[in-house]
């Protein structure tokens, strides 16, 4: 019998060849995709999935987030948590922390160890890091970002997102742009002049977009020109996609799409948590009732928006899902492993700033030393006040949540070196997202009177307090209501200093505040948050193990007045009318206390350490696109130390623009010197990073004249200076 045999000839899946070049993939994927499963990639399935094309084999985006560890696994579309039991992870510092150890390497460190986080669970989206600039120290979420400079945010992010996305891990750089504050977040219309925009609230995203290549970027709730930032053709198919040639995916902040047409044609590429506020509130409404999702299809099939839009954000997905989740090289990953908790210490260690350390005498002690480092041997009787001694602080502030494996607390680390008292002395109530809580007078009243007689038989007060992730604290959806520190910890440590004078102050939270007792104590560090290692890595500063070695990201004003943008009033900031201008400017923490030559408490850049260095004078040279600086820093004191040099930028006088007095357009961080070692700093800043934008022209402009570059320990002590021309 004779079987005829038919040839068939098979189309080649290039899409599913792990080999061949992204670019073919997304092409041949997209020419097999229906309408409606290109619909479906572009939406969410689920709180924090977007689908993929299970008839094709393509895979689904698992997200979640971040920027700080991976949040606990919730239900399929619900808020509530899934009640599993394997999900507890390690807590990392806040990202204020990152920014304050002006050490790429930690932040390259940091990124590896999260996003190995997040391959072990299944992730694909790591929501995070952040970079919304601080020009208020009242912003609820300003701990997820990384201070006042562009600069420094921008160098700092760029090795966190490479490390991260190496691992196949895509980041989500949020929230783009100009979400600045919580208050009235979802309705805040912001007017900025063009400059300020592109030179200090748009120029973090750049540089992680230009130097890391991150893969996608969160849109933020706010508007900008009266339109919302997620669907805005401006600032999204203008400068990301078209000027800055991104080849990535714009994601929607959970519930900040609006509008089916503006999203469509205002560059969103996914629409995340529509019919919701954003964390907790949900409708009747279904997935396929998004914006992008049934009347984008409809719109479509009408021919009223053109196939090559809806082809254009699929294929962007797809480029996504490809990187990620379909990649073969992404990491299997691990979780709560000990290099992970190393990595938190350390980048707690040299995060912890400290601001003030002055000397007292000991009984039968001939000479004054400085406070800190402590020898616990000297006293009798320590007592730790304050309840961020033993509070959770991975709990609370929003979307960043962690659930932990262990957390080591200040009190605990600290009472593994000596026996210590302890008292409270106040009270915060917990820590709730949309509500606060009621704190009992009496109970807060109680607390106080108990550290204060506690006090008289203690020759050392460690005092921990500071901010926390409460509402109207740092989190998520709602501003502080006051500069100062909350629950009454003002007087509490003035009084407790009157007692005993031998007091250590230390702070959590990640803002700056006003400090009214800093006269009345002999040191001061702030730790922002330092994660499930938070204890170990205190004590180890506080002990001199580690030698502090953090620089603030953010001016601390002696007065909440003295911020730039608060001479405006209440169009400025917190306007509930809708609105909010920015009409400081280009004039944001350092640049403007400058301009306004007003004295902050401690300036941007500063931090003190247990030993001393001195600068050389630095040099530098024009060679090619670059100005190269060169300068040499040695460890002067008797322990070993790091260093960083910064370096600041005075432009030539421009009659048609004002300049800032200077702006920090490079730094660099010594290795651990040992005492009388130096090094050799070598930082490298592209002219094209000398600009100011014309808002003429609508151009970068590098102005030619003298440039000269001032290299110091802060922005108000610089050691020396060079000019260059240009």
């Amino acid at each position: 019998m004779m079987l005829t045999m038919t040839a068939i000839t098979l189309t080649a899946q290039v899409y599913l060849d792990p080999q061949a070049p992204i670019e073919e993939r997304v092409k041949d994927a997209l020419s097999r995709m229906t309408t409606h499963e290109k619909i479906q990639v572009i939406h969410a399935q689920s709180k924090f999935t977007s689908a993929g094309v299970p008839r094709l084999g393509i895979r689904q985006l698992n997200m979640d987030d971040g920027p700080h560890g991976v949040r606990e696994e919730l239900g399929w579309n619900s808020w509530s948590n899934a009640g599993w039991t394997n999900d507890s992870v390690v807590a990392f510092p806040s990202l204020t922390c990152l920014a304050s150890t002006w050490n790429r390497d930690l932040s390259a460190r940091y990124g590896h160890a999260l996003s190995e986080e997040f391959a072990f669970r299944g992730k694909d989206v790591l929501l995070g890091p952040g970079v919304n600039i601080a020009r208020t120290p009242m912003n609820g979420r300003a701990f997820e970002y990384m201070g006042e400079d562009p600069c420094l945010a921008g160098e700092m992010v760029v090795p966190y997102i490479q490390a991260a996305q190496k691992n196949g891990v895509a980041c989500c750089l949020k929230h783009y742009v100009l979400n600045d504050q919580e208050t009235n977040r979802f309705g805040t219309d912001v007017m900025v002049s063009e400059r300020a925009l592109r030179e200090i609230y748009l120029e973090p995203f750049r540089r992680a977009v230009d130097k890391a290549h991150v893969w996608s970027i969160m849109g933020s709730y706010n508007m900008y020109k009266g339109i919302h930032c997620c669907q805005h053709e401006e600032l999204n198919n203008g400068i990301l996609k078209g000027e800055w040639q991104w080849d990535g995916a714009i994601i929607s902040d959970w519930g900040g799409t609006t509008d089916t047409w503006q999203a469509a044609m205002g560059g969103l590429d996914i629409e995340m948590g529509s019919f919701t506020d954003g964390k907790v509130k949900e409708s009747e409404f279904t997935f396929d009732d998004y914006y992008m999702a049934r009347p984008l299809e409809r719109l479509v099939n009408e021919g009223k928006i053109p196939m090559s839009v809806l082809d254009e954000k699929a294929g962007r997905v797809l480029r996504l899902i490809f990187r990620t989740a379909m990649n073969p090289k992404k990491v299997i990953g691990n979780q709560c492993s000990e290099a992970h908790y190393d990595a938190c210490r350390a980048i707690g260690e040299e995060g912890i700033v400290l601001l003030k350390n002055e000397e007292l005498r000991i009984k039968n002690e001939e000479s004054a030393t400085p406070i800190l480092p402590l020898n616990l041997t000297k006293y009798q009787h320590v007592l730790v006040v304050g309840e961020n001694a033993t509070r959770s602080l991975t709990q609370g502030g929003g979307s960043s949540e962690l659930k932990t494996l262990r957390d080591i607390s200040p009190l605990e680390a600290l009472r593994s070196l000596c026996s210590m008292d302890y008292a409270q002395g106040y009270t915060s109530g917990r820590a709730l997202y949309d509500q606060v809580d009621t704190v009992d007078p009496a109970e807060s009243e109680r607390l106080k009177a108990e550290a204060l007689e506690k006090a008289r038989q203690a020759d050392l007060i460690i005092y921990i307090g500071g901010l926390n992730k409460n509402t109207k604290q740092d989190c998520e959806n709602g501003d502080r209501e006051s500069y100062d520190l909350s629950f009454g910890q003002n007087e509490l440590i003035s009084q407790l200093a009157q007692i005993q004078p031998n007091i250590i102050v230390v702070t959590f939270g990640g803002n700056a505040y006003a400090t009214p007792w800093l006269q009345q104590v002999k040191a001061l560090l702030h730790c922002w948050y330092l994660g499930s290692e938070s204890g170990t890595a205190l004590a180890n500063v506080l002990t001199g193990k580690v030698n502090p070695s953090g620089k603030l990201p953010v001016t601390f004003a002696k007065r909440y007045e003295d911020y730039p943008y608060v001479r405006f009033g209440k169009e400025a900031y917190q306007d509930r009318s809708g609105q909010v201008d920015y009409k400081e400017g280009i004039y944001v923490g350092y640049r403007g206390f400058e301009r306004d030559k007003t004295q902050p408490q401690f300036p941007f850049g500063y931090g003190l350490s247990y030993t001393t260095f001195q600068y050389g004078q630095p040099t530098a040279q024009v060679s090619g696109d670059e100005v190269n600086v060169e300068v040499t820093v040695r460890n002067t004191g008797s322990v070993a130390g790091k260093e960083v040099a910064q370096v600041y930028v005075s432009a030539p006088k421009n009659k048609q623009m004002d300049k800032p007095l200077k702006e920090l357009k490079g730094f660099a961080k010594t290795r651990l010197l040992q005492p009388g070692e130096s090094e050799t700093l070598r930082i490298s800043i592209p002219c094209s990073e000398l600009a100011s934008w014309n808002e003429a022209t609508h151009q970068w402009q590098v102005d030619s004249g003298t440039y000269t570059l001032q290299v110091g320990t802060s922005s108000a002590d610089i050691r020396g200076k060079v000019k260059i021309s240009l």
